[in-house]
């Protein structure tokens, strides 16, 4: 028998290996110009960002639901609730707090929250040369409902995942995000065009990998839309106690589960989460409509000053009056 012959490739295999050579040449082609795309794209984004959003903070825009911002500095931490949203930005990191849960990103992912939650968040990377530049879309569960509905998808099966997520941001969604930013520019067009592109950036984040979490809250029937009244009814009764009997009556769920799944959509129990809200609410109704300490606190069902006093320094770092002196000194 000739050994050569058996140690040779056969012309079959030498076609099949040519072939595999050319589809890696071609992929990794493909994901260098993709590559160089979306930074061609995030540079765009930034400058939009830059001109519209001059000073640190967040900066409202004539596109609705879409806000824009800034930030030089990382010293400063802010905590807020925040509504379903979608968020990316195109300059600097973040780092997100939710519950016990923390969530890092940056200009190459984006930030989906499916349902309010209260959090706080820090700038990470950011100066005065290179601020951070970020832009977030308002997600209308309205809008999102009518869109799940046209998906090939079944909707009251869907397991709970944990209300907020980050994601690889891919080419679609950014390019998506990219057009809306850039009606800014020809604000004209923001009356017909913006509600296209956003219904396309919505589509594009429900067919995406975090998908699954927006379309199971405007899934009725499932245990995230069922969640997503009683935190409806929780950010509506901030003076009540949190009975779970009640929270239970109004998501037609079994204690056991009700515990369970808010758990698991907002990295809290229902006491923590409430906890949260009020004392978010508390800190807004001191700085913004200027009450005192003890009467923000019994606004929002509090009965003891001194125990509101040492849970807001546990989750604001500071106690209520002077916190609340620094966030006017720094412009908060």
């Amino acid at each position: 028998m000739d050994n050569k012959a058996l140690t040779q490739p056969s012309e079959k295999d030498s076609t099949a290996m040519e072939a595999d050579i050319r589809a890696t040449t071609h992929a990794t082609t493909h994901a260098t110009t993709q590559a160089a795309t979306q930074a061609r794209q995030r540079a765009e984004l930034a400058a939009i960002i830059a001109r519209h959003c001059v000073a640190d903070g967040p900066c409202e825009t004539p596109i609705p639901g879409v806000t824009l911002f800034r930030g030089s500095t990382t010293a400063t931490a802010s905590c807020a609730v925040v509504a379903s949203v979608f968020a990316i930005m195109a300059q600097g990191a973040k780092r997100i707090q939710v519950g016990d849960e923390a969530y890092e990103y940056d200009a190459r992912h984006y930030m989906i929250s499916s349902v309010d939650l209260p959090m706080s968040s820090r700038i990470t990377c950011a100066s005065g040369s290179e601020p951070y530049l970020g832009l977030a879309l308002s997600i209308d569960p309205l809008k999102l409902a009518e869109l799940t509905a046209a998906l090939p998808h079944s909707r009251n099966t869907l397991p709970v995942d944990c209300g907020i997520a980050v994601g690889d941001l891919s080419s679609d969604i950014q390019n998506a995000a990219l057009r809306l930013a850039r009606l800014l520019d020809t604000p004209q067009d923001i009356p017909v065009l913006a509600p296209i592109i956003e219904k396309e950036l919505l589509y594009r984040l429900l067919t995406g990998p975090l998908g699954a979490r927006l379309r199971q809250v405007v899934a009725t029937g499932s245990h995230s839309h069922q969640i997503a009244r009683a935190i409806d009814w929780l950010r509506g009764n901030l003076d009540q106690t949190a009975s779970i009997d009640h929270l239970a009556g109004i998501t037609n769920m079994s204690r056991s589960s009700l515990h369970h799944h808010f758990k698991t959509l907002t990295t809290m129990t229902p006491v923590q989460y409430q906890k949260q809200l009020r004392l978010q609410e508390a800190r807004r109704l001191m700085l913004i409509e200027d009450h005192d300490a003890a009467t923000a606190a019994h606004r929002v069902g509090y009965e003891s000053a001194s125990q509101f006093s040492r849970e807001y320094r546990r989750l604001f770092g500071r106690p209520p009056a002077s916190d609340v002196a620094e966030l006017r000194q720094n412009g908060g």
